[in-house]
C-alpha cells in the first residue's frame, strides 16, 4: 500500500523584503521517510523550513501537512498539529534545567495527558539520551553543545509530532558526536516511527541516513532523487561530497 504524503510544499516562494530567496520551491515527504535538504550556504534551505513551520511567511505557493493547509497558519498553532522544529543552533532555554526544558516541549499537550503520563515520557527520553538523565537538575546552558542538540531533540519529540523538522543538527560539533546525533535521527524515525526533514551541510552523513534527498541552490531545487542515487551521481558527489569526478 503506498505510503501517506505527509508534507507537499507547493511552488513556494519567500522574502526578505524586496529580495525573493525561494523561488517555487515544489517538494513532499511521505510519512515514515527522511528526506534530507542538502545544498550551500545560503541555498535557502533554513528559510524553506521557517516558510514549513510558519516562523517566515511564504508569499506564494502552499504547505500542506497531513492533508491540511497550513501556509498561513503561525507557528505557535502548527505544534499542536503535529509539527516540531529544531531549530539551527539549537535554542534552548540556556537558564532552565535539562528537566524543565523536556517539560517545555510537552506544554501544548496538557491537560488532555496528564503528568504522570508526560513524566513516563521524559523517563523514555532519558532512555534514548541518558546523559540527559544524569544532568537532568542541570542548567541547559552548561550542557556542551552534543548534549544540547540532544536536549533540543529530546524536547521536540515530547511534542509527539508526525514530523520533526531538524536544522543543522550536526552544526559545530566535533566529528565524532554529530556522527552520533546523526545515528540518533535514523533511531528516532525506527523507533519512533517519527518522519523527519532533515537540514545538513554534511551532505555525505545526511545521505547516509535518508531515504531521499532534495539539492536546493539559490532559492532553488536543483536535484532531487533517492540517498543512494544522490550518493553516487557524480555531479552530488563533485559539488557536496568531496569527490573529485
Amino acid at each position: 500500500m503506498a505510503s501517506k504524503t505527509v508534507l507537499h510544499v507547493k511552488n513556494v516562494t519567500a522574502r526578505y523584503g524586496p529580495i525573493e530567496v525561494l523561488h517555487g520551491i515544489t517538494m513532499h515527504v511521505q510519512e515514515g521517510e527522511i528526506v534530507s535538504l542538502l545544498g550551500s550556504n545560503g541555498a535557502g534551505k533554513t528559510t524553506l523550513l521557517n516558510c514549513i513551520c510558519g516562523l517566515h511567511g511564504a508569499k506564494g505557493g502552499s504547505v500542506e501537512f497531513d492533508g491540511r493547509d497550513i501556509t498561513t497558519i503561525p507557528a505557535e498553532k502548527v505544534v499542536p498539529l503535529g509539527m516540531a522544529h529544531v531549530p539551527e543552533r539549537r535554542q534552548i532555554f540556556s537558564t532552565l534545567t535539562v528537566e524543565d526544558n523536556l517539560w517545555l516541549g510537552a506544554s501544548h499537550r496538557m491537560p488532555a495527558v496528564s503528568k504522570k503520563e508526560i513524566m513516563h515520557e521524559i523517563e523514555s527520553i532519558y532512555t534514548r539520551f541518558p546523559i540527559l538523565g544524569q544532568r537532568r537538575q542541570q542548567l541547559g546552558g552548561t550542557l556542551s553543545g552534543g548534549q544540547q542538540q540532544m536536549l533540543a531533540m529530546g524536547r521536540a519529540l515530547l511534542a509527539r509530532p508526525k514530523l520533526l523538522l531538524l536544522d543543522e543538527p550536526s552544526l559545530g560539533l566535533a566529528p565524532l558526536i554529530a556522527k552520533e546525533i546523526l545515528e540518533i535521527v535514523r533511531e528516532i524515525r525506527s523507533e519512533w516511527g517519527t518522519t523527519v526533514l532533515l537540514v545538513e551541510q554534511n551532505a555525505r552523513a545526511a545521505l547516509a541516513i535518508a531515504d531521499r534527498a532534495y539539492i536546493l541552490g539559490t532559492g532553488s531545487v536543483m536535484m532531487e532523487g533517492s540517498a543512494k542515487e544522490m550518493m553516487h551521481d557524480p555531479r552530488v558527489q563533485s559539488a557536496y561530497l568531496g569527490a573529485h569526478v
